[in-house]
């Protein structure tokens, strides 16, 4: 079982702070939000991805255990 991350795009404040922090996973999209990029879901274990996920202002980054990781 791995670590699983996504953004709720409800709570997502568009400040792309997860961005500079860790750009291989996080992207901005059209609508001003962040996005988790296609085939990174599987990367909440990384300490670029935690420390993201701690920054967030608006608490939108979600780790959690998944077992599809």
């Amino acid at each position: 079982m791995g670590k699983k991350v996504r953004i709720d795009p409800d709570l997502c404040v568009g400040d792309a702070i997860c961005t500079d922090i860790a750009p291989d996973v996080f992207e901005m999209g059209d609508d001003g939000l962040a996005h988790v990029k296609a085939g990174m879901e599987c990367t909440g274990d990384r300490e670029d991805v935690q420390e993201a996920a701690e920054q967030c202002p608006g608490g939108a980054i979600i780790i959690e255990d998944s077992e599809e990781c």
